[in-house]
């Protein structure tokens, strides 16, 4: 037997071996072992858990992958072309999603595109940050530009004079409701969700395994809440704006639905269930439950 032969199989064995220790398979993680899966994330999270309390990260479906921390939800989406993070979390959360995203195997300055979905610090806060690191384009909407680029919350903004301030990122361009933000084989589709804040955004795109394709739906958060001097019926516009976003929402084809917050999506005990994430009705119920919190929330403001 020549040498180089000895040579080829020995690499083999040795490739055999870091497949084994690793558990990497043919699932589109780099590197993933015990600790990237979904049942990891149920035991390391509660369901209503800290904005900044780190968590593993895990795949969602395809090239769709969890990397944020246990209360505030961040998605990596991968290409070989580079790879899009729809938003950052805290400041501080921006370190765990940093670290969850390299764990999987991919780097950081591979990450081309920031997105958001609505512009308050525990969600764009560490724009910055990734921003430095990566040297990504943050497009936003045209409300949250002036909010991310500055750091400081809009005046129209429910929940103005009660909100902490961030550092502010640079802001490289802006998105248009149902015009598509494309990279490689991606394409991601904004759509306006206002009501929580003016410039929210949902997320539409496609994620693939063993040729079937799922429609993910990374839905804004959508809560109305706000100061305490703010009354939702003194800005009819605002509200209708409000509604038509949940329309919006509703309609859309959606067979993975996931939020900011994972517990707005209620996500720990889809993800604990037999069925999963899987729910073709998942975007219409949560747009659903938020239309039937914001008729709540009206009614009160009458009283």
């Amino acid at each position: 037997m020549s040498n180089n032969i000895r040579r080829i199989q020995f690499i083999c064995f040795v490739y055999s071996i870091l497949i084994l220790l690793t558990g990497c398979q043919s699932t589109g993680l780099k590197f993933e072992n015990k600790t990237h899966n979904k049942k990891s994330w149920i035991e390391s999270c509660e369901k209503w858990d800290l904005w900044d309390k780190p968590g593993p990260p895990f795949r969602i479906y395809g090239n769709s992958y969890y990397v944020g921390t246990c209360g505030i939800s961040v998605i990596l989406i991968t290409s070989d072309e580079g790879h899009v993070l729809i938003d950052s979390g805290t400041e501080a959360g921006a370190k765990v999603v940093v670290s969850n995203i390299e764990s999987l195997g991919f780097l950081i300055k591979d990450v081309k595109i920031l997105l958001h979905s609505h512009e308050h610090f525990d969600h764009v806060g560490g724009m910055a940050y990734l921003q430095q690191l990566s040297g990504a384009q943050l497009l936003t909407s045209v409300k949250a530009e002036p909010v991310i680029n500055s750091g400081v919350s809009s005046d129209d903004d429910p929940q103005k004079g009660v909100l902490e301030p961030f550092l502010a990122a640079e802001v490289g361009g802006t998105v248009l409701h149902g015009k598509a933000v494309i990279l490689g084989d991606l394409k991601m589709t904004p759509f306006a969700t206002p009501g929580h804040t003016p410039g929210a955004l949902s997320w539409q795109w496609q994620s693939c395994e063993n040729d079937a394709c799922l429609n993910i739906v990374y839905a804004d958060s959508l809560s109305p809440i706000s100061s305490d001097s703010y009354l939702f019926s003194d800005h009819p516009e605002y509200v209708q704006a409000y509604r038509l976003g949940l329309e919006t929402l509703a309609r859309l084809d959606c067979d993975i639905v996931l939020a900011p917050h994972p517990s707005a999506s209620q996500m720990r005990d889809r993800l604990s269930s037999q069925k999963g994430l899987i729910d073709s009705m998942g975007c219409k119920n949560y747009a659903q439950g938020v239309l039937n919190r914001l008729q709540k929330r009206l009614l009160k403001e009458k009283h």
